[in-house]
């Protein structure tokens, strides 16, 4: 009757060990263990130091074979083969772990996969990606009201405290933030502008950081849009907002302003800065950054799902919001 197989033991290999120092041949030590001298002269191949294949212990041949069965019993992070490739695919545009997670619902309903299993994929995998995920950035420097000046210097402020609730629930079209982000190695700078609902993100690379620049970038960006879909801006305290009440004749807007040195209650456009940042790092001279480099940025940061629009891209959400104030007017029209 053969007897059941049983994997070789610390106690099995501290024999062999005892056994083999003491000269016996692979038969011997397999008839006095119980094993047959091929699985002994298998123990001997695979756990004996490559450097010294006659010096072989017990213990140490113990901890070989464990890490091997670790080894070998782990399992594949991510097994489908589409899911690896759309991970790969998105992360090298910018999207995070947590983003590939929730978008790939919507992309291909059939597959997911969790945030922290794209993680432990990468780490454990496919660590030539990691280079692609998000690093953190350095607190940014307060900008924009100057301690120089004793008094306002922007006229007609608004503070943001007057601003209507609605503005604060992101449950309407129309509610942009504003903000310059600036180069010390040129004139140059990029306005931007983004909208609260739906975090569409508008940029124009302007010749230098001043009001009558900004003022015309504003409404450039803004114009081509329903008078629905812009409704108000709000601003920190720079000197390049001087002409906000301008803009807001022209566009039909109302304007509201941060606190002194509370750029942070504009938080949606200061989140998006950093998402520019990482394509246009500090000390990138804008001067030599073309406008179609800011078209495609523009649109890449537009087709980046958020989390907080349920993984949908900030232009999807914006265009059926554009959708609907079209839809309401044309309702309008037709009932008179």
């Amino acid at each position: 009757m053969m007897r059941k197989y049983r994997h070789l033991i610390a106690d099995d290999r501290d024999m062999i060990a005892v056994y083999k120092a003491q000269g016996k041949n692979l038969s011997q030590i397999g008839k006095i263990i119980g094993k047959h001298k091929s699985t002994i002269s298998r123990e001997l191949r695979l756990n004996t130091p490559a450097k010294n294949k006659g010096y072989y212990l017990g213990h140490k041949a113990q901890q070989r074979a464990k890490a091997r069965w670790v080894e070998s019993h782990q399992r594949m992070r991510v097994k489908n083969q589409e899911v690896r490739e759309y991970i790969e695919t998105w992360l090298k545009t910018g999207w995070s772990p947590e983003i590939i997670a929730g978008r790939i619902k919507i992309d291909k309903p059939t597959l997911s996969i969790s945030h922290e299993a794209i993680y432990q994929y990468l780490y454990s995998e496919r660590r030539d990606l990691i280079g692609y995920l998000v690093r953190a950035y350095k607190k940014r420097q307060k900008r924009g009201y100057s301690r120089k000046h004793k008094k306002a210097h922007i006229p007609n402020i608004i503070r943001i405290s007057e601003r209507p609730v609605v503005v604060e629930q992101r449950i309407r079209l129309g509610d942009w933030e504003a903000d310059s982000i600036v180069s010390r190695k040129s004139k140059c700078a990029i306005n931007i502008l983004v909208e609260r609902m739906t975090r569409l993100t508008r940029l124009t690379k302007i010749s230098c950081k001043t009001s009558e620049e900004t003022k015309s970038a504003i409404n450039n960006a803004l114009e081509i849009y329903p008078d629905k879909a812009r409704q108000t801006i709000t601003y920190d305290n720079g000197s390049e907002n001087t002409e906000h009440e301008v803009i807001n004749d022209a566009l039909g807007t109302k304007s509201y302003f941060c606190n002194p040195y509370h750029s942070w209650e504009k938080g949606t456009v200061e989140n998006t800065v950093g998402l520019v940042r990482r394509h246009l790092p500090k000390g990138t001279d804008f001067s030599k950054v073309s406008n179609e480099e800011i078209n495609r940025l523009e649109f890449k940061i537009n087709c980046r799902p958020r989390k907080c629009l349920d993984y949908k891209k900030p232009i999807e959400v914006f265009l059926d919001g554009l959708k609907e104030i079209y839809n309401n007017r044309l309702s309008v029209a037709l009932t008179g």
